[in-house]
């Protein structure tokens, strides 16, 4: 095996997902893909933006996610933002809904990538922020950030 296929190699990450939700548990699971999604998705061309995932039938589908038409594909290429089939294990699916189902809660996907040659999402429960809770995100990174820039300036001086 070489070094590339043992190592986690990122695909896609959902970067708003953390500014408009609150995180609160972390799953990974696999996907059902064809093999010019794969395809694509080697080559980068995924895009999770306004992704969510559904509970439906004791399965969990992957929403929205658009994946790109492979650029040496055929007429058998796949559809874009077909719903994907999510792999997990039957207690966490349970768990998922009845956590989905709670007001205020949604299957959110915070990243995409390759592990051990499969690829994997991580898909987590997030609880939809206000815009006073963003706002107040926002001052505190700006916080950290004037304080870092202050600090490293006085180390600099010394």
């Amino acid at each position: 095996m070489t070094k590339e296929n043992t190592a986690n190699r990122l695909i896609a990450s959902n970067k708003t997902a953390r500014l408009n939700y609150d995180i609160g548990d972390i799953y990974e699971a696999g996907m059902v893909l064809s093999g010019t999604e794969v395809k694509a998705l080697r080559a980068g061309k995924a895009n999770l933006k306004d992704s969510y995932a559904v509970v439906k039938d004791d399965e969990v589908f992957l929403r929205e996610m658009h994946i790109s038409h492979y650029d040496h594909g055929n007429r058998s290429n796949h559809e874009p933002l077909r719903p994907r089939k999510l792999l997990l294990h039957k207690r966490e699916i349970r768990k998922l809904y009845g956590q989905s189902r709670e007001k205020g809660l949604a299957l959110v996907p915070l990243k995409l990538y390759f592990k051990n040659g499969k690829v994997k999402v991580e898909i987590a429960i997030g609880k939809g922020k206000k815009n006073y809770d963003r706002r107040e995100d926002i001052k505190k990174r700006e916080e950290r950030r004037d304080l870092a820039r202050d600090f490293k300036s006085k180390l600099i001086k010394v």
